[in-house]
């Protein structure tokens, strides 16, 4: 049996810890099965006629492990926008990204203007203690020029073995000559949580995405929290989920329980009964009570959306923004030995109230609209699960999606100063802070 992991992705995420196994399933030989047998091998012996004449008449001779990837890949992407194919490359890489670990430098990189700039140097990370700097322009590593590369090849040259060296040359403002500067890679970990104190007494935490680093980002975050904030002027916590695409779902139930007392956080239903899950809180709430506001909007997907759900039945939190993304099914992913994965649509997940957010997403308790400048207007939107080409079905009353701006300014940040203002007292709602019993599935 081949063993696979149990994950939720909003965009290209990894495998978790959590194993499963594929069972052989065996046909025996009624009518019917027969009938439909057959009709099966028919099928794939015209794939074989298809593929042999391709190989033949081509007007270029193809690759052969190209055209059978293409294949894979065209049966997956057919069932729905969120199963797929992975090569060797690419599943390497989505692992990378989901351990939230890697050998590396330490810098935070984007294409500007057909150049790689560096957006920052991580924390204590061999690119900060060498002295990389935002807005460096890094024209050649190793003295070998990257100009034509692409983002993700020049990541991957910076990427390497723990403790091997490589020289950066970069352009960097106010030097009239190129700046050399040599590193020795280390182990980096993704940052997925980021935290500040607002003013004197709310603790925001921003969590970008769900990989292996994310709960324990969150905790010491909290306990970050306890040192610097006064108790007695403790007003409580912003977590803020927009734009998150989501990740491991042992992760999002981690973070969930990080709030929870007690009750269901999240259930997954596939085709087979039996293989239904259902994941409970455990005593302890490390926020000790304190009001929560989580902040959604229309990239807030997939394992975010476990969380605002799971803290929004529970009346633990309110949910404050624009309706979520939607994306509420489950991908397995399998290892296919060297030829690297397929990453399955297997269930669906609901909240404790034993409610579907397919392509229907997590609607908020207040709804909070950004006021979008003006060349941004029309592209701010995002379409929402209910908006993919073939994705699942989940009734007439579909709607997901909504805008997913967010100023790079705080003070143009509507949603999270209304959160504050919350906390605070200055402003009142009537869902806030949440009242009532807590939802619970049927």
């Amino acid at each position: 049996m081949r063993k696979v992991s149990l994950v939720l992705v909003g965009a290209v995420f990894g495998a978790s810890a959590a194993g499963m196994a594929l069972q052989p399933r065996a046909f025996f030989g009624a009518p019917a099965e027969a009938a439909g047998n057959a009709d099966t091998y028919r099928q794939l012996n015209l794939f074989g006629d298809v593929f042999e004449r391709v190989r033949a008449d081509y007007v270029e001779k193809p690759e052969d492990s190209k055209l059978i990837e293409s294949a894979v890949n065209g049966m997956l992407s057919g069932l729905d926008p969120h199963s797929s194919f992975m090569d060797a490359k690419a599943f390497k890489e989505m692992q990378t990204q989901t351990s939230g670990e890697f050998g590396g430098l330490g810098i935070e990189v984007q294409m500007f203007e057909n150049q790689v700039r560096v957006e920052g140097a991580i924390d204590d990370t061999p690119a900060a203690r060498a002295g990389v700097r935002a807005k460096d322009i890094i024209t050649h590593l190793d003295g070998q020029s990257i100009s034509g590369l692409s983002l993700n090849q020049a990541v991957e040259k910076m990427r390497g073995p723990v403790n091997t060296p490589i020289e950066l040359t970069v352009s960097r403002e106010g030097a009239a000559d190129p700046v050399k500067i040599k590193i020795v890679r280390d182990i980096i970990r993704i940052r997925s949580v980021r935290s500040n104190v607002e003013g004197e007494d709310i603790g925001y935490i921003r969590v970008s995405q769900f990989n292996q680093q994310t709960f324990e980002g969150l905790k010491k975050s909290l306990d970050d929290f306890d040192q610097k904030i006064d108790k007695s002027k403790l007003k409580g916590y912003v977590l803020d989920l927009r734009n998150n695409p989501g990740g491991l779902l042992d992760q999002a139930i981690a973070v969930s329980d990080a709030f929870l007392e007690r009750g269901e956080i999240v259930s997954t239903r596939g085709r087979n009964p039996d293989e239904s899950q259902r994941f409970n809180a455990r005593p302890g709430d490390l926020a000790k009570g304190k009001p929560i506001i989580v902040l959604v909007n229309g990239g807030s997907a997939s394992a975010s959306e476990i969380v605002a759900g799971a803290l929004q039945d529970h009346r633990r939190a309110t949910v404050l923004g624009t309706r979520s993304f939607g994306k509420g099914s489950v991908q397995t992913i399998i290892p296919l030995g060297g030829n690297g994965a397929i990453r399955l649509t297997t269930a669906r997940y609901y909240t404790p109230s034993g409610k579907s957010i397919q392509a229907k997403g997590i609607v908020p308790d207040i709804e909070s609209v950004q006021e979008i400048p003006e060349d941004v207007k029309g592209k701010d939107e995002t379409k929402g699960e209910a908006g993919l080409k073939g994705h699942l079905k989940n009734g007439d009353d579909e709607a997901s999606g909504s805008s997913a701006y967010v100023p790079a300014d705080k003070k143009d940040d509507k949603q999270l100063n209304y959160a504050l203002d919350l906390l605070r007292g200055i402003q009142s709602n009537a869902n806030f802070p949440p009242s009532g019993k807590s939802s619970s599935a049927n």
